[in-house]
């Protein structure tokens, strides 16, 4: 290591250990960091509620009958689902729920109809993804409550029509126990990553403006990606806490697990943060005070948050609002928690999300970095 890898290292020490002793020293932010989260964590589960359209179906057809027809065009018309596709096997239709293109799969047997005029009374499998808890109950709901429907005009027409009774069998998958909390505590948790390592870091730069020791830190040879660099560590070190003590309070108050490798959360909660710390200290270089920072931080979470999936479906979207979230780099650590705790994917399962958060983190920190060198002399 040369004498400047040296200067640089040493600089970056100073500049933590500085980072660390101011956010100590305020009891606000410990409060912020250790209180806020638990209660959060607590509280939301029990009280966040939302509805349900656009559920994704697949329709398997082994009888290909008229009344196999008639049924699956009867479901599609209620306006509650939209087809995803028609599976020529099961195994087709379950890769299309793994690759969350589909949220149901209606499976009609072979000999559905024969069976309804024999023996009157035939059955039909909905398979449901309920990864999503509400979003199965309610799907599985809807599709009963239309075979409801269908069985009732039967019975109306018994003696002009010989048909007889449709039962559904519904077979829920990846959240057995139809649980709320087990879709939503996921989701909570990245929520208060989010505000640590978000709003936090706004403030950051500013209070530094605030206080005067900007201009300090300005004069000395440290340079700016060294100073950005000692303003986010501190950030990604105490979001990664916020992370492993959301992890323990759920597994201890909710008895609810990672079904997939924990290491493969806290890899991607790593880049994430770089992320959104790099957007907060991108919004501090934009901002004179701390409430203008405040402002800003909380003007475009209130968007993440509402945009995200965390508490409306995005599928319940307009397209437009759906192609905005595409920008929203909350969706994706939502979509990863949620697929690490409840379907055990793996790291090669949310590669995608992974890439689109990488090119976040290095779009915010880059555009952080140049805009305080503009602003800062």
């Amino acid at each position: 290591m040369n004498s400047k890898e040296k200067n640089s290292a040493r600089a970056l020490k100073y500049l933590l250990q500085k980072e660390f002793l101011q956010i100590f020293r305020d009891k606000t932010i410990l409060r912020m960091i250790l209180v806020i989260p638990i209660v959060q964590l607590l509280v939301l589960p029990w009280a966040a509620t939302f509805e349900q359209r656009n559920i994704s179906l697949s329709i398997l057809d082994g009888d290909r009958s008229e009344v196999s027809r008639k049924l699956s065009q009867r479901v599609l018309a209620s306006g509650f689902f939209r087809l995803a596709h028609y599976p020529a096997s099961y195994s087709q239709a379950i890769e299309a729920v793994e690759r969350n293109q589909a949220d149901l799969i209606l499976e009609i047997p072979a000999g559905f109809e024969r069976r309804l005029i024999s023996e009157k009374n035939s059955q039909i499998m909905l398979s449901v993804n309920a990864v999503n808890g509400q979003k199965a109950g309610l799907g599985s709901s809807y599709a009963s409550q239309i075979i409801g429907e269908i069985n009732a005009e039967m019975l109306s027409n018994e003696g002009q029509n010989p048909r007889g009774r449709i039962d559904i069998r519904p077979s829920f998958r990846y959240n057995t126990a139809m649980n709320y909390r087990n879709f939503m505590v996921p989701g909570i948790i990245v929520m208060l990553v989010t505000l640590i390592g978000g709003m936090l870091a706004s403030m950051n730069i500013v209070k530094e403006k605030e206080s005067g020791t900007i201009e300090q830190i300005n004069v000395t040879p440290v340079s700016k990606s060294i100073f950005i660099l000692g303003k986010l560590i501190p950030f990604w070190t105490i979001g990664l806490f916020v992370l492993s003590a959301g992890i323990f309070v759920v597994r201890i108050v909710y008895g609810l697990s990672p079904e997939g490798k924990t290491v493969d959360l806290y890899l991607f909660s790593f880049v994430y943060l770089l992320a959104c710390s790099g957007l907060g200290l991108l919004i501090s270089t934009y901002s004179n005070t701390q409430q203008q920072a405040m402002l800003l931080s909380f003007f475009f979470l209130m968007i993440f948050f509402m945009m995200s999936g965390l508490f409306t479906p995005i599928s319940s979207m307009p397209e437009w609002a759906q192609l905005i979230t595409r920008f929203n780099p909350v969706r994706y650590f939502i979509e990863v928690m949620r697929l690490v705790y409840m379907k055990g994917s793996s790291l090669a399962d949310i590669i995608p999300q992974l890439l689109h958060i990488a090119a976040f983190a290095l779009f915010f920190n880059a555009w952080a970095i140049a805009n305080y060198k503009k602003t800062s002399y």
